[in-house]
């Protein structure tokens, strides 16, 4: 009769064992959306919403809220005149460029 040695049986229960992690990971890979898709999804509704080429800024706005509604992540860089992202008051007229996807 043959007898199994205990590395063998140690071998065989690990390989069991990374094979089922690797099945959860695949699953669990195939649930969660990823950061990138969600930019998109949130740039596509921006674009639904475009602003002028020329916004002006009302009260309670900030960039980071005129950036969402107009689809422009970039404002601060295509308006050099705004020194200070925090300093932003109504009334300041910004140039818009919505993102625009290929």
């Amino acid at each position: 009769m043959s007898s199994v040695h205990s590395s063998t049986v140690l071998a065989e229960t690990m390989s069991w064992y990374c094979a089922l992690f690797l099945a959860m990971m695949l699953v669990l890979s195939c649930c969660e959306s990823s950061e990138s898709d969600q930019f998109i999804v949130q740039m596509k509704q921006g674009m639904k919403r475009a602003c002028d080429e020329i916004y002006v800024v009302r009260e309670g706005e900030t960039l980071h809220t005129i950036s969402e509604k107009c689809g422009d992540p970039f404002i601060v860089e295509e308006n050099p005149h705004i020194h200070d992202p925090d300093d932003v008051f109504p009334g300041l007229v910004i140039k818009i460029t919505p993102f625009k996807f290929l």
